[in-house]
């Protein structure tokens, strides 16, 4: 996995220039189209832009482009808060990343998608259909939660949510769409979000890596800081009194003779060559 993520980086280190400028802006205009086209001729045009493998191997070859474009949504609302949503998300990405790395992870989730609607094509029993990139779109939300767990969203825009707990959400439905898929008996769609996790895992497979293992250290560190400070605590005190300026307690010097002090801010105690001779704490000191 490293070696795959190396070489992704290595390409877009060599091709500066490769890629599609703000490719996001052009899947929603797209996607507008397509919605308009199938509100036109009643949802017919709509049948023949699915990814159907049967489909295509019949010379249907226009398939393997126009299921990108399916919404994910029927509603207008709906479909614009998606379209919103996925267009803010996949700038973010492509900021970050640049726009080589951005298009190969898009293009990736492309081909990945395809590869295994003819996968599961393949299968005894069932069908395969794949509409939309609609996982895709929606592991790019995965991205972003790995780049800013704790960045906050107003979910139904009043109610503040960090986005690792959506993007824990986002698994969960992962998780249930490929169950109901599978039940269904539609292997297409069911490998479909397993794919667009796949390809989230390639491209972020070092990031996730270094979070693990800086937080095991972080965990290891306050349970060496915990049973350090238990320890301290159950050691019996080998002293009753201690000078706050040198030091000395009375189990060193048993006929040495510890004063505390009244103008002394909170509880302290001198020896009996100090006890006049301090400076004296003040509320600053605590």
């Amino acid at each position: 996995m490293d070696k795959l993520h190396d070489s992704i980086n290595r390409f877009c280190v060599k091709h500066p220039y490769w890629g599609i400028p703000n490719l996001m802006r052009y899947v929603v205009i797209a996607t507008v189209a397509a919605y308009a086209l199938g509100l036109v001729t009643n949802g017919v045009a709509t049948l023949y832009m699915y990814l159907s493998p049967e489909a295509i191997l019949h010379g249907q070859v226009w398939r393997l482009v126009t299921f990108i474009f399916l919404p994910s949504a029927s509603s207008p609302i709906s479909l614009l808060l998606f379209l919103y949503f996925y267009y803010w998300i996949g700038s973010i990405l492509e900021n970050y990343w640049g726009t080589p790395k951005f298009t190969l992870y898009y293009i990736s989730g492309v081909v990945l998608t395809i590869i295994g609607a003819f996968a599961a094509y393949l299968l005894p029993g069932g069908y395969s259909y794949v509409s939309g990139l609609h996982y895709v779109n929606m592991a790019m939300f995965l991205a972003y939660a790995a780049l800013a767990p704790d960045a906050i969203i107003y979910f139904m825009f009043f109610l503040p949510v960090k986005i690792k707990w959506l993007a824990w959400a986002d698994l969960a439905y992962f998780a249930y769409e490929v169950l109901v898929q599978v039940g269904q008996r539609n292997w297409g769609s069911a490998l479909a979000p397993i794919i667009a996790l796949l390809n989230f895992v390639v491209f972020f497979w070092p990031y996730l890596c270094r979070k693990a293992r800086v937080e095991r250290a972080g965990r290891s560190r306050q349970a060496t800081r915990f049973r350090q400070t238990v320890k301290a605590s159950q050691q019996p005190k080998s002293y009753n009194h201690k000078c706050a300026v040198c030091g000395r307690t009375d189990t060193e010097y048993p006929n040495l003779t510890f004063r505390y002090c009244s103008r002394c801010a909170g509880y302290h105690c001198f020896c009996e060559d100090h006890i006049f001779n301090h400076v004296h704490f003040t509320e600053d000191d605590h």
